[in-house]
């Protein structure tokens, strides 16, 4: 005879499903509201009967619809937190509510599994007192994340208050996102939306795909600008309406325009000067890293509600790339 769930104990997280998460899985959406947990460690709270919509257990497949107020019986996550290490940040803007950092590329956001130190979220250890807790004691103060090897602009939360008032632009859309990418190949049009629902690769499952009528891909919706054309080449500026994980990678991919020097995507690492000069013995590497940079970012302030826009440029390996392109690879 199985073993019967323990009902819930102390008070529930109450989470109130938004407009724009209506229709997803309940596990998904669970791990979208509480990032300190894993997806698999949230299916067995589920599978516990520790979840309830309408004082009902539900199961991870259900579908939770806008306005449902979701009650979670949380275990309580273990009290440790990234080290806090010296590492220098370019801080872009700075207020007693909210930071704006300009990522590098190669940082991780923050630690997991082979990536425990050298993070960003280390380095906000260190700078700053105070952060929000709401990502949990591993993403103290990040309300978003950026890949290791993409760099650019991201928004982190100093206290609580703050982190809810941002997550809730990121969940409603209302967040401007923009970045710069240079591609392999040419799109055949100027600008364009890319419309393609995104899921786990069917076989790797580190990576992301497009997964049309599958139950568990979610709709995804890049449009795409084209900046300059080159032989072989182009630079594309990127809004992501959506933000799904590795969206912009893999929707360029899918139209045959992978992201320059994106190894998972586009199946190379590097690119050097000879290859696109044409000098085989010139063996300059330029880039070694995928060529996306999150340049623009236009929010609410979370307390006072003023527009805040920001904008870094390129840094110096895609600049590089781009004035040899413009040397030896103009249309």
């Amino acid at each position: 005879m199985p073993r019967r769930a323990k009902p819930p104990q102390g008070e529930p997280l109450v989470l109130v499903v938004p407009p724009a998460h209506a229709g997803a899985r309940l596990d998904w959406f669970l791990a979208q509201q509480l990032p300190a947990y894993s997806r698999t460690h949230l299916r067995r709270v589920i599978n516990a009967a520790q979840v309830r919509i309408a004082g009902r257990r539900c199961k991870a497949a259900h579908r939770v619809q806008a306005g449902e107020r979701v009650e979670v019986y949380l275990p309580e996550l273990p009290r440790t937190g990234p080290v806090p290490e010296p590492i220098p940040l370019e801080i872009v803007y700075e207020d007693e509510d909210l930071v704006v950092v300009n990522k590098p590329a190669g940082m991780v956001v923050h630690p997991g599994r082979g990536n425990w130190r050298g993070t960003l979220a280390g380095a906000l250890q260190y700078h700053f007192n105070e952060l929000s807790t709401q990502g949990g004691p591993s993403r103290p103060g990040l309300v978003h994340r950026l890949d290791r090897d993409t760099s650019g602009l991201l928004v982190v939360a100093r206290h609580d208050q703050a982190h809810a008032a941002l997550a809730e632009q990121f969940a409603s859309r209302s967040v401007h996102k923009e970045y710069l990418a240079i591609c392999c190949g040419q799109p055949e049009r100027d600008r364009d939306w890319i419309d393609l629902p995104i899921g786990i690769h069917p076989y790797q499952r580190e990576k992301m795909a497009v997964r049309k009528e599958h139950p568990h891909s979610r709709p995804a919706q890049s449009f795409y600008e084209v900046c300059e054309r080159f032989r072989g080449f182009s630079l594309l500026r990127l809004l992501p309406k959506t933000g799904r994980t590795h969206q912009l990678r893999v929707h360029l991919a899918s139209i045959g325009c992978p992201v320059l020097c994106d190894k998972q995507y586009g199946g190379r690492s590097q690119i050097t000067l000879g290859e696109l000069s044409g000098s085989a013995a010139d063996g300059t590497v330029l880039l070694a890293r995928q060529a996306l940079h999150a340049c623009r970012l236009k929010l609410r302030h979370p307390l006072r509600g003023h527009l805040l826009e920001f904008e870094v440029p390129l840094p110096a390996d895609m600049q590089a790339v781009i004035a040899a392109l413009r040397e030896y690879r103009r249309l």
